[in-house]
């Protein structure tokens, strides 16, 4: 079973509003209440949370759609597991830790720049 993410009423004498921009994609897996597509209007622009926890499973309208209230924007999977997102991000992950642990030796650097310039100061005040 699916559930569907709907277009609500975003206030009063708005019937439609542009898609400008999903914040998640087909297969990502949401939480109640995230936050997954933007809305803009000519009166306000809302985040559209989902209306329950799964996978998005389809994305029915394009970054740019305009779209009535009520209109389907995508469809979650409730029942769909949390494991089959991670086996594919695992793949991410180990990309991104190798670049901070690149990054981790300059930073190392920047603290013995510090001890230098502490090392300075301590003589400058030595003349009273």
């Amino acid at each position: 079973m699916t559930i569907a993410v709907e277009l609500p009423s975003l206030g009063e004498s708005v019937y439609e509003g542009t898609v400008a921009r999903w914040l998640v994609a087909e297969g990502d897996m949401v939480e109640v209440d995230q936050p997954i597509v933007e809305v803009t209007t000519d009166k306000v622009d809302a985040e559209i949370p989902a209306p329950s926890a799964g996978m998005i499973e389809q994305i029915l309208v394009s970054e740019g759609d305009v779209v009535e209230v009520g209109a389907v924007l995508a469809r979650i999977d409730p029942d769909a597991k949390p494991s089959a997102t991670p086996s594919s991000e695992p793949a991410s992950v180990p990309a991104p830790p190798s670049a901070p642990a690149a990054k981790s030796p300059p930073e190392p650097a920047s603290a013995p720049t510090r001890e230098s310039a502490a090392a300075q100061a301590p003589s400058v005040p030595a003349t009273p």
